[in-house]
């Protein structure tokens, strides 16, 4: 079977047009034009990636990504009509991994779905031995996050943001490094995406959210796992 992406938008010249783009890639596309379908289509048959328009009508693509992310890890992307920072944070918080603001060029939805593909696939046993940080322990070969022995349910995106700041614990990594390394995005990253999912992050692994123990910010230059 191919890599399958669910597209979700209401506009159906839109609709048409990024699923032409995506097809010419040579993925398999399934589209939905409001988000009712596209839980029902999701769960009849889950995607690889997922795209959700924000502004959808009935239920709004926010609510959409929650209910996905209930379930799965999938990676998703939401598109917004605006770059206002309400937006894009919201979406991100709603458990997106990353954003974008149309109109968008289908080069530039393509280079993102296929670095989501890299990092979702990519398997590097040995890069990082199980780590254990206070009460932390990190097992990247089995993709699990203990705290006190107790499991953490992290996404994709988390859990690679939290093995590449445990790689070199101490070290300070800013959040360009970390859109390479964790997003595989170079020349089109946006800082904020860095940003919220440290929040969630921390939401997680952290007894206090507020006062982080481990995942540390060091102001003006970026963030890092507090050995």
């Amino acid at each position: 079977m191919g890599t399958k992406i669910l597209t979700v938008e209401d506009d159906e010249r839109i609709r048409q047009a990024v699923t032409l783009a995506l097809e010419e890639e040579g993925w398999d596309v399934v589209e939905a034009a409001t988000g009712e379908r596209a839980l029902e289509t999701f769960i009849a048959s889950p995607a690889d990636v997922v795209l959700i328009d924000i502004m959808l009508p009935g239920i709004d693509g926010f609510e959409v990504c929650r209910s996905i992310r209930r379930t799965s890890d999938v990676p998703i992307i939401m598109v917004t009509a605006r770059s206002d920072t309400h937006d894009v944070v919201a979406g991100l918080e709603a458990g997106a991994d990353d954003y974008l603001t149309k109109p968008f060029a289908p080069k530039e939805l393509s280079a993102r779905i296929r670095a989501m593909l890299r990092r979702v696939r990519a398997h590097e046993p040995g890069t990082l031995e199980r780590t254990k940080i206070g009460e932390l322990e990190i097992s990247p070969d089995e993709g699990m996050v203990l705290r006190n022995g107790e499991e953490l349910h992290l996404t994709k995106t988390e859990f690679k943001l939290l093995v590449e700041l445990a790689s070199q614990p101490g070290k300070v990594f800013s959040r360009e490094v970390l859109l390479e390394r964790v997003w595989g995005y170079d020349y089109f990253g946006d800082g904020r995406l860095v940003d919220v999912h440290i929040r969630r992050l921390r939401t997680k692994v952290e007894a206090d959210p507020a006062s982080p123990r481990y995942v540390v910010t060091s102001r003006g230059l970026g963030y890092k796992l507090q050995p």
